[in-house]
């Protein structure tokens, strides 16, 4: 039998780390291939760790042909559906297979859209009958909240390239990574290679920075009678009262932000 690897294909979902790869090394080793590889043609779609694996230690495994792919976006979003169930994906993960679902749920539908009436389409997909790809869709697919999902979509855009690694990583968190992200990209890697704290400094920076600077107090008119400069105490004390909750609010959330970092770390 001829399996053939397309390495663009292989690289469409993140590999798995060290010790995901050496788990799966000792279930394979232990139980053999329980599950079959799927094939388009000769082509490798899903199992390429396994198949590696298997071709390694001679472990003997089943093939099977999905008979459904027209193309190689029928391929991508296969892919993507198959990961966007499993439970061991990052929140970052399937955000960002959720959006290149969107994208090529969107380009068939500007295919569709051109195509002359009586045409066919050459797919199902490409009928165009599917929903529009809405934010809250995308965000319900990924199993996120809108505002992570756009977070992610910020660190895709600007984040440097180590930046983006530490997310994945689980160095940092999506809310972190998306206000790191916001920095010059030489800034972003002297945070990521300062390490944990460094970055966690660096968020905290950007939040603080993008607070509304305070505003200047007037002074009240010379011919004040003594009840408007008495008024006029009273109101600067409610702006700084007020202010100050403001900024408790601020710390609580940023506090609250780090608990939950630290206690995805433990």
């Amino acid at each position: 039998m001829t399996i053939t690897i397309d390495e663009q294909l292989r690289a469409y979902i993140d590999p798995l780390t060290e010790d995901e790869y050496a788990a799966l090394e000792r279930s394979l080793l232990a139980e053999g291939c329980r599950d079959a590889l799927v094939l388009w043609g000769d082509l490798l779609v899903d199992g390429h760790n396994r198949y590696g694996i298997c071709q390694k230690h001679g472990i003997p495994f089943n093939t099977l042909q999905n008979d459904s792919f027209r193309s190689i976006d029928d391929v991508h979003l296969w892919m993507i559906d198959n990961h966007l169930g499993r439970r061991s994906v990052s929140d970052f993960q399937r955000g960002v297979l959720a959006l290149r679902k969107k994208e090529i749920v969107a380009a068939r539908l500007v295919q569709a859209q051109s195509r002359p009436a009586t045409a066919e389409p050459t797919s199902p997909a490409q009928s165009g009958g599917d929903p529009p790809w809405t934010r809250e869709t995308v965000a319900r697919a990924a199993r996120v909240s809108s505002a992570t999902l756009g977070q992610i979509e910020k660190i895709q855009k600007t984040a440097a390239p180590e930046l983006v690694g530490a997310v994945k990583s689980g160095i940092i968190s999506i809310n972190a990574a998306a206000a790191v992200a916001s920095l010059p990209s030489e800034q972003q890697i002297a945070a990521v290679t300062g390490g944990k704290k460094e970055l966690r400094q660096a968020a905290r920076q950007v939040r603080e920075a993008r607070l509304p600077p305070k505003p200047e107090a007037e002074e009240p008119p010379i011919d004040a009678t003594p009840e408007q400069i008495e008024i006029h105490r009273l109101m600067l004390q409610v702006v700084e009262l007020t202010e100050e909750r403001n900024q408790l609010r601020k710390k609580v959330q940023h506090l609250t932000i780090a608990l939950t970092e630290a206690r995805r770390e433990q």
